[in-house]
């Protein structure tokens, strides 16, 4: 049976388009204390609009990014999510952990869970294709990794997405960026600078 046309979008993009325009109405603000969070203008630049984003707001997203889903705890969790007037959007999840190892544990299983994203995908959607790229660590702080998936299914347009995850002591953040395309869509240099900066932005007591 063919996939409804909804159905593929959210599987494509995993939904962040949809999660940054619920996020943007929120009006929960961000508690003192919180980790700091990327704003509009260090993510990659878009060629046609500018980032708009939703506040910092407690917990996880409506939706989590696709690739990283059932892998981040709610608890200890900020998000701000990120969008464009085309189909461009982002978001970033920070999750301040109990100790520094849980918070290297918690890295470590949101890296694997990108690393396994295309051949999940591919299990969940035997129609279409899916691969995913190594881009190389970054020396931020306590060590960050970016990563590429890119899906594709038959009848509709591809999709592109890139990932960071990083850590500063016992505080993990992950960066997911999407769009329609493929890998020769992606920003990649500029993606690892705005990763490079969101690890930057955290910190730990």
């Amino acid at each position: 049976m063919r996939m409804s046309s909804r159905r593929l979008r959210a599987a494509a993009l995993g939904a962040l388009t949809a999660a940054a325009l619920v996020a943007g109405s929120a009006t929960a603000t961000a508690a003192p204390g919180t980790p700091g969070h990327l704003v509009p203008k260090e993510l990659p630049p878009h060629p046609s609009s500018d980032w708009y984003a939703s506040d910092v707001t407690p917990g996880l997203p409506g939706h989590v990014p696709f690739c990283v889903e059932d892998t981040l705890p709610s608890a200890g969790a900020t998000h701000r999510t990120f969008w464009t007037e085309y189909d461009t959007s982002a978001s970033q999840i920070v999750v301040k952990a109990a100790t520094v190892d849980a918070a290297r544990k918690l890295a470590a299983a949101a890296e694997k869970k990108v690393r396994n994203c295309a051949a999940d995908w591919e299990g969940d959607f035997p129609e279409g294709t899916a691969s995913w790229r190594d881009y190389g660590t970054l020396p931020a702080e306590d060590g960050a990794h970016v990563y590429g998936v890119h899906t594709s299914y038959p009848d509709s347009e591809p999709g592109i997405h890139l990932y960071g995850v990083g850590r500063d002591g016992r505080t993990v953040t992950v960066v997911a960026w999407g769009e329609m395309g493929t890998y020769e869509h992606a920003p990649v240099d500029a993606f690892r600078r705005t990763t490079t900066t969101a690890v930057v932005k955290l910190y730990h007591p």
